[in-house]
């Protein structure tokens, strides 16, 4: 079913969604609860009778971003309400003073809000039927794969993030509420489920670890058991499970033992997503992050003495106030010690009402984007180093979609897949030179043989050869 049909003459709401994963979740559930009152989604701005913007306002970039996102919504439609993470900014008074003309400003996950401001403008039409809506709800993302998202907020006070006073403290979504959106998902035909929140490794703590049920029984509201029901549940519809946003607290090491050699048949991919940000003692006191990065590195080795094939994806900043040049050497050699899979790098940008600006000893702009370069220059190196060690062995990839490569008569249609070292849009892929005939969601294995600084490249394998 085409999730934008909706009876004639239903009222068309339009829909922009900007942001991180957490938000694209925010907005699915908007979307969901549109169209389970029998709003159409309009395509575009012209059939639109009202437009919703969900907006980021993490960093300088993203805000400018959202801004003109509205803008343009107003231009178009004339009529829009804002949610998102800086409709929370000044309780709403940021985007008003901007844009004095929306309808209505809401925080993050607001869906009541955002759908009594929708009720408000553009009355919602009678005798709305359920069944317009998919059992896994409106999805954002490709049928086969979708975010899971198990908590809101943070507890941690990061000098550099103003996510607490926009998402809150961390709230705990109940793990019978999390298993069955899991579950109608798969059901539903997703073969990766991506969990997200802001600070995964500590789900529960809010509510104390308090015993939920799932299917009849007690499973405590842990991130281990969580992990734990996740695995089983996406095994037996043979899909695949990754984790985010994990902090490298001890119990962590519990979840690696869980995850899967062979993906063939699903389960918990060998995949963390840590985010460790910095490497020097005194900066990360300064972000007010975890300060020990030699215990860092002695759990990634354990990590990795346990399950040889995990993958690892981290973040970190560069240029913070008051780093010197000998504490970035400390960074770069941390990185060149962890031999992480996958990196990301940003060079530090000033956010409004983050406690980080205050501090003294700011970084020129040119040394901090000198140090990006360096460092992703460093990273690209090991990357390259690490992939090139795939060249000969076989992995288990999951098809996303259909590509052309080659040019002139050499052109040819190839598929392009995600091995459990590859999250969709930030990490590298995997080429299937012969996977023309292979549909999007199809898991295969592949005989890896070519390998560059960030993908891969290789052949379907025999059906007796194992991943490797």
């Amino acid at each position: 079913m085409n999730p934008t049909s909706a009876p004639r003459g239903a009222p068309r709401v339009g829909f922009v969604s900007l942001g991180c994963p957490k938000a694209l979740v925010d907005s699915e559930q908007i979307l969901t609860q549109l169209r389970a009152e029998g709003y159409a989604i309009a395509p575009d701005y012209a059939d639109a009778d009202l437009v919703v913007v969900n907006t980021c306002g993490f960093i300088d970039a993203a805000v400018a971003e959202s801004l003109d996102a509205i803008g343009e919504a107003l231009a178009e439609s004339g009529r829009v309400v804002v949610t998102g993470c800086l409709g929370a900014r000044d309780g709403g008074g940021f985007v008003r003073e901007r844009h004095p003309k929306v309808l209505a400003v809401t925080g993050p996950h607001a869906t009541h809000e955002v759908m009594s401001a929708v009720h408000a403008h553009l009355p919602r039409p009678h005798d709305p039927f359920a069944d317009l809506v998919p059992p896994q709800g409106v999805k954002l993302t490709p049928r086969h794969y979708a975010y899971l998202k198990i908590s809101e907020g943070c507890n941690h006070r990061c000098t550099f993030c103003i996510i607490p006073s926009m998402r809150g403290d961390l709230v705990s979504r109940p793990l019978a509420e999390v298993m069955a959106e899991a579950e109608r998902l798969l059901r539903a035909g997703v073969r990766e489920l991506l969990v997200i929140s802001q600070d995964t490794s500590a789900y529960g703590v809010d509510v104390r670890h308090r015993t939920g049920f799932w299917q009849g029984r007690p499973v405590k509201t842990r991130m281990t058991a969580l992990v734990r029901e996740l695995d089983a549940l996406a095994h037996a519809h043979g899909a695949w499970v990754r984790l985010h946003y994990v902090y490298p607290y001890p119990h962590v090491d519990e979840v690696i033992p869980l995850m899967r050699d062979d993906l063939a048949h699903g389960g918990l991919v060998p995949y963390l997503d840590v985010p460790f940000q910095h490497a020097s003692p005194r900066i990360l006191r300064l972000m007010k992050r975890p300060a020990a990065p030699e215990k860092v590195l002695d759990r990634v080795r354990a990590w990795r003495a346990s399950k040889p094939q995990l993958a690892l994806r981290s973040t970190f900043i560069v240029g913070f106030p008051g780093e010197t040049d000998a504490e970035f050497a400390e960074l770069l050699d941390f990185l060149a010690e962890a031999q992480l899979d996958r990196v990301g790098c940003f060079a530090y940008s000033p956010v409004a009402g983050a406690a980080a600006n205050a501090l003294p000893g700011a970084v020129p702009a040119d040394v901090k984007e000198l140090r990006r370069v360096r460092f992703m220059e460093a990273q690209a190196r090991i990357s390259a180093a690490r992939l090139a060690a795939r060249v000969g062995t076989t992995l288990d990839v999951l098809v996303d979609a259909h590509a052309h490569a080659g040019r002139g008569r050499s052109k040819r249609r190839i598929a392009v897949g995600r091995s459990h070292a590859d999250a969709p849009e930030i990490d590298g892929v995997v080429r299937i030179e012969d996977g023309a005939s292979l549909a999007p969601g199809s898991l295969v294995r592949v005989r890896i043989e070519a390998a560059d600084d960030h993908d891969l490249a290789g052949r379907v394998a025999g059906e007796h050869e194992r991943a490797s």
